[in-house]
């Protein structure tokens, strides 16, 4: 119930669709949302822009936040900061968002975003960290 909900709510976020975004994987508290590294996202040095782990970021720990809350809630992002760690180079990026602390009327997030890809040898890179609040609305 909860899956399908968050699913045909990621479904209308028509910036994740124009990103190319997917919601790969749902837990209570805990959401996993991936996007490549098109052509239409590379800044001038030819990485990944800062905007599209942003935007990955935010919507995997609103998410996440969401499945702490009722049937009939939303959230909407009161404030939430990034931190660049590295240059997003590789196939996709990872956003792994968390429920830090869930409440009625704020919910603390925070979001791990990593670029995956050939130059990783497979692996992965942290290439930010997001630390925000939800505020839960009524749908």
């Amino acid at each position: 119930m909860v899956e399908q909900r968050l699913r045909d709510s990621f479904a209308r976020q028509t910036m994740m669709q124009t990103l190319g975004a997917s919601l790969d994987e749902i837990a209570p508290g805990r959401i996993r949302i991936s996007a490549p590294i098109a052509p239409h996202v590379l800044q001038q040095q030819g990485f990944a822009h800062a905007a599209l782990s942003f935007a990955i970021g935010d919507t995997a720990a609103g998410y996440a936040a969401l499945t702490t809350l009722p049937e009939g809630a939303e959230v909407v992002t009161a404030e939430i900061k990034i931190h660049l760690l590295s240059p997003a180079i590789g196939d996709r990026l990872v956003a792994e968002g968390r429920v830090l602390r869930p409440g009625r009327r704020i919910v603390t997030v925070t979001a791990d975003v990593f670029a995956e890809g050939a130059t990783h040898k497979g692996g992965r890179k942290h290439v930010a960290t997001l630390l925000g609040t939800m505020v839960p609305v009524n749908a």
